[in-house]
């Protein structure tokens, strides 16, 4: 049964050049983990499973042979992403199936019956064979040159062997590019993991025993159905299930200490603050873990190693580790056991920031946040409005930024909430379920944390939650807008069946993310597959990036409902609106056009400046070059242009507003 939990949330991708590629890579972060041991499925429960799903999608409500091709397609690229396996002739059977097929597997799903995608399934092990024979093969041969990421864009399965060990040459080189950036050390670390991660990837793909590949093919089932469905719906393993509830909660429960495999163990890169590695001070930062509860991990995948580490709160872990002390010749190593209890671990970094830029007699407040999250202790509201009010108590605030780059979202009534900080009672967004009823989500506070100037910075990986408050305070005319030409693109929100409650009772089975339906700001018009499109264009690092719902598989597509500035209340039970109005129908939001006036003025001296900056219309020219980001267009990014600039716009918005004290101009207001 899916829950009550509202998830608004887009997967954080990006596609990087070969220098981030390599840093991604190279770095393994304890929070992007993939699963490795198949969760413990019968087919009776993988035909439940997507029976739910369908139950609760907005759209599909039973299996259909168009679904089941989709299915087929997804699952061979679960399988072989990279398309550097399997031979065009080998999954044509599967990529252009006939009807008698689609309807076949239909009718067996019915019946709990998923041999056919077992017999997909089967040609894995003569293509991973063959892969091996080739990787010995080309071990020595010399790589082709000017190789770029966008050759591998919409790439097709290869037609010939010939052509598929180009291919893998063909990504060596890349992946190489990237690596002659670093010192030999790191280089030949990186080229072992790189075959490290190959082999562990095959190994789980081919199990031994006939139940793990039987349950190996029915989460990948799950996985390729609900895919099938829309691009956020998705079937998590046990393991995917708790890294998904990390990134949305921003919080886990373990040491708090950040993890590089190092093939001869687990190198500690970084102690989390607050986290209770650092505060018992017992581990160092180059510390490396070769056991966990006596437990060897060296060979072991990071994933494996990081589940041992966690763990309950409060239950203590014993670390093996290996120290070096001295330099040179005295340099010596000493192996120490060292037991940590098991504590929450708030990311806080991942949470928000908060900083401030002197300004005249007072400051401009830059609040960065990025998710939107809760916990039983705090939220990104509560977070937020401290963050501002400690500002205010300490200095002139004379206006505020918020930042919602690479802000992927979270949950929805936080989206709510954040936005009430800025805005007075009214509706804030409005949802429409897989029924086809409306409801609407309001701010019913009223009490406005800042009410002076405000300019809300936006880029295409802003998403989900954070289009919901970037389009709102718009909506209203509350905030200015600036930023990369649209954000990401998602108007849709899902429920997740892992209730933020249960945090670690995770169903042995997996869970999943269903789409229930689309949501829409209190104009009507949602952002789904279009974004939000800023007042003042002010580009950034991915600006000419192919990021967003637009560019994924099977997306919904957009619609709009009526405005609703003018709240009736009609969504409320007769019996409830009587008690709500009187609480509710004053103080109301009206539509502002503070900023109207300033707009053009804003826009042309933004304009002017960027013109006239020769690092920015550099950069600018830099990441025109939609083939990679290069070392020199991140470089950038360290003076960060964007944000340099939204802070000149907010600047030039509070001189002209002091300059002409003109009264605050409402229209449309809601009786």
């Amino acid at each position: 049964m899916v829950t009550n939990l509202i998830i608004n949330y887009a997967p954080k991708y990006l596609k990087i050049g070969a220098l981030m590629l390599f840093r991604v890579i190279g770095i393994a972060l304890i929070f992007l983990l993939s699963a490795a041991k198949p969760p413990e499925l019968s087919p009776k429960d993988t035909r439940i499973k997507i029976d739910e799903i369908l139950k609760a999608h907005v759209t599909y409500h039973q299996m259909t042979t168009e679904l089941i091709g989709r299915a087929f397609q997804n699952y061979l690229e679960e399988v072989d992403p990279g398309k550097t396996y399997l031979l065009k002739n080998e999954v044509l059977k599967w990529t252009e199936p006939d009807q008698e097929l689609l309807e076949e597997t239909l009718a067996a799903i019915k019946k709990e019956n998923f041999s056919h995608f077992e017999h997909l399934h089967e040609i894995i092990l003569p293509a991973v064979e063959r892969r091996n024979r080739i990787e010995k093969g080309i071990a020595d041969s010399p790589l082709p040159k000017g190789v770029q990421p966008s050759d591998f864009k919409d790439i097709e399965w290869a037609e010939s062997e010939e052509e598929l060990i180009e291919r893998i040459l063909s990504i060596r080189s890349l992946q190489m590019d990237a690596a002659e950036k670093f010192d030999q050390e790191t280089r030949d670390q990186f080229i072992l993991r790189l075959e490290k991660r190959r082999s562990k990837r095959e190994e789980e793909l081919l199990p031994t025993s006939s139940k793990g590949r039987q349950r190996l093919v029915l989460s990948l089932v799950l996985k390729s159905v609900s895919s099938a469905l829309d691009s956020q719906t998705t079937y998590f393993t046990p393991a995917e299930a708790n890294q998904f509830m990390i990134q949305v909660q921003q919080r886990l429960f373990g040491i708090g200490a950040q993890l590089r495999d190092d093939l001869n163990g687990f190198t500690i890169v970084r102690l989390l603050e607050g986290g209770p590695a650092k505060e018992s001070t017992k581990l160092h930062v180059n510390d490396r873990i070769i056991a966990v509860n006596h437990e060897p991990v060296v060979g072991m995948e990071i994933i494996e190693a990081v589940e041992l580490i966690r763990g309950p709160k409060g239950s203590p872990v014993l670390l093996t580790i290996l120290r070096d002390h001295g330099e040179g010749d005295d340099k010596r190593e000493e192996k120490l056991d060292i037991e940590i209890i098991r504590e929450e671990v708030v990311l806080k970094e991942s949470r928000m920031e908060k900083s401030y830029e002197p300004f005249g007699d007072g400051v401009i407040g830059i609040l960065n946040l990025y998710s939107f999250y809760q916990d039983s202790n705090t939220s990104s509201t509560s977070d937020l409005s401290d963050a501002i009010q400690e500002l205010q108590r300490d200095h002139n605030v004379k206006g505020v930024i918020l930042d919602l780059r690479n802000n992927a979202g979270g949950l929805l009534p936080q989206a709510v909430s954040v936005t009430g900080l800025f805005i007075k009672k009214g509706i804030v967004v409005s949802v429409k379920d897989n029924t086809g009823m409306i409801q609407h989500l309001r701010n019913i506070d009223g009490k406005i944390v800042w009410d002076g100037p405000l300019l809300v910075l936006t880029n295409r990986t802003s998403a989900s939650a954070a289009e919901i408050v970037a389009q709102t305070l718009q909506d209203y005319g509350r905030a200015i807008l600036v930023g990369d030409e649209t954000t990401y693109g998602k108007g849709t929100f899902q429920t997740f069946t892992l209730e933020s409650a249960n945090y670690g009772k995770i169903n042995p089975k997996g869970e999943f993310k269903v789409t229930r339906g689309r949501y829409y700001t209190v104009s009507g018009k949602s952002p789904q597959l279009v974004g939000v499109h800023p007042d003042i264009i002010v580009p950034g690092l991915y600006s000419e990036l192919e990021i967003g719902e637009k560019y994924s598989k099977f997306p919904l597509e957009n619609e709009q409902i009526s405005p609703n500035f003018e709240d009736d209340l009609s969504d409320v039970p007769p019996m409830h609106r009587n008690q709500i109005v009187r609480l509710y129908k004053f103080n109301l939001q009206s539509i502002l056009n503070t900023y109207t006036p300033y707009m053009d003025n804003l826009k042309r001296n933004s304009s002017q400046r960027i013109e006239q900056n020769k690092n920015y219309q550099n950069f600018i020219k830099e990441i025109s070059n939609k083939n990679a980001l290069s070392e020199t267009a991140e470089s950038y990014g360290l003076s960060d242009l964007q944000l340099n600039e939204a802070s000149n716009i907010i600047k030039d918005l509070i001189l002209l507003m002091k300059e002409e004290r003109s009264p605050e101009i409402e229209t449309s207001p809601a009786a």
